[in-house]
């Protein structure tokens, strides 16, 4: 396959790209997931309240991750995130939630871990979901009745230590279950009458576990198996921890944002990367001509891969837009058009130098890019830097900032050099002015004389 063949290839590539992130990006306002500062909703901080004789440590805060986690997804909402912030506190986010007040007080709860006999639960559908070992069925409110045994419920408040560990008759990974005299008496008269029946581990509502009865429990250790991986084994262990939360959670800072004022300010970043893009696109065609439109192009390919790969991301759930990330995109755009100009302004000083168009566009475009990623690189190194060590919106502007010098390079590679160089063969050479470049009269005699490399020497 010659060059021609190659740049002809990339082109089609290009194509197949665009129209792939243009039916990924279709319809615009909904296929990209926008952020709390966008559509509104909660922020706040929740900080565990050390004791004297409790202090916060990485377990009790992997314990109260999991409640949170468990709260939020009560709350019904999407897209929320809950994130660890420091030593002792928790950074959660819920966008689109209309009654903060509400959420607060949720969020703030202890976790209530129960034991409830499987066959106590009046929803047949969610009985048989339990029994089938659905994940995270949910049981209602007034539809189970937690196990208790003269008068001592089995809850949170009997459990004194889960930890993990592999049966050395079996090899199979086990949640070893420790409670207290009172809780293990409890428990004993429950399994010695209860042998065969499943026993629900329900932590919020929301059962965790259903394992069987497979003898008698007496001494108040309990193993629970029931072929589970490390980490199954390990978020099971959590559950059974979180009902005992040993501390509180109390809201350190809580911020409420209103969808009003963040679509307000989401159309005003909206207009100002629209503006930009519009000056820096006449700035390109005043001044390159041809070369300019040249770099239009370049831009609408290097936004449709962006915004194709947020729509993508959205719909994985792992990006939400916020104006922070917007400011990153703005900022890309800048980035994109400084990449067309080094490539032209390179372009047109070799033409300067006396090579013919075809060479300057091969060779210009290569010394072009090659710069360009050296600056984008540098570029990269410090956003990556502040995705890794910031928190909160600032992430989202580091984001954008990785994934717009991501795209940049695609676009050069794989639209703007293979362009020019097929342009170079025919077309730019019949109207020189017409697309910006030097013709062979400007060209200085001292340069004229430097082609070849023999002139100079």
């Amino acid at each position: 396959m010659d060059q021609k063949q190659q740049n002809v290839l990339l082109i089609v590539v290009t194509v197949v790209l665009m129209i792939a992130s243009w039916a990924m990006l279709w319809p615009p306002g909904e296929r990209i997931t926008k952020g709390l500062d966008i559509q509104g909703g909660l922020a706040v901080i929740l900080t565990a309240q050390e004791t004297s004789d409790t202090p916060v440590t990485t377990a009790v805060m992997d314990r109260a991750e999991l409640i949170v986690i468990n709260r939020v997804d009560g709350l019904g909402v999407k897209e929320a995130t809950v994130q660890r912030q420091g030593n002792d506190s928790l950074l959660i986010q819920i966008p689109g939630i209309s009654d903060p007040d509400a959420a607060l007080k949720v969020l703030g709860e202890t976790g209530r871990l129960e034991f409830v006999d499987v066959d106590s639960i009046t929803d047949t559908a969610t009985a048989a979901a339990v029994k089938a070992n659905d994940q995270n069925v949910e049981l209602k409110a007034g539809t189970y009745t937690p196990i208790t045994v003269d008068g001592v419920p089995l809850t949170g408040a009997v459990v004194k230590t889960a930890s993990v560990s592999q049966n050395p008759q079996t090899a199979e990974i086990e949640v070893n279950l420790s409670m207290s005299a009172e809780g293990g008496k409890a428990w004993g008269s429950y399994t010695t009458s209860s042998i065969g029946k499943q026993v629900a581990i329900v932590l919020d509502g929301v059962v965790k576990s259903a394992p069987v009865v497979r003898s008698a429990i007496t001494d108040g250790q309990t193993a629970i198996s029931g072929g589970f991986t490390a980490e199954e084994a390990k978020r099971l262990k959590t559950v059974l921890e979180a009902g005992a939360l040993p501390v509180s959670l109390e809201p350190s800072e809580s911020r409420v944002v209103g969808p009003t004022l963040g679509q307000n300010a989401f159309d005003q970043g909206v207009t100002a990367a629209l503006v930009g893009l519009g000056l820096v696109s006449l700035y390109m065609l005043a001044f390159y001509r041809g070369l300019g439109l040249l770099t239009v192009g370049a831009l609408v390919t290097f936004a449709s891969f962006f915004l194709g790969i947020l729509a993508f991301m959205s719909s994985l759930g792992v990006f939400a837009l916020t104006l922070p990330g917007l400011a990153g995109i703005v900022l890309t755009i800048g980035l994109a058009a400084d990449s067309s100009i080094l490539i032209l302004e390179r372009f047109r000083e070799e033409v300067r130098m006396g090579k013919t168009v075809r060479s300057a566009a091969n060779s210009g475009s290569k010394h072009g890019i090659m710069t360009s990623i050296d600056a984008d690189l540098v570029t990269l190194v410090s956003a990556a830097s502040l995705y890794f060590v910031a928190i909160g919106p600032v992430k989202g502007f580091a984001l954008t900032l990785m994934l717009g010098i991501f795209c940049d390079i695609i676009m050069m590679l794989l639209f703007k050099r293979p362009v020019l160089m097929l342009l170079a063969e025919s077309v730019i050479p019949k109207n020189l002015s017409l697309w910006g470049v030097p013709s062979p009269d400007a060209v200085a005699p001292s340069a004229k004389g430097t082609k070849g490399g023999v002139a100079g020497a």
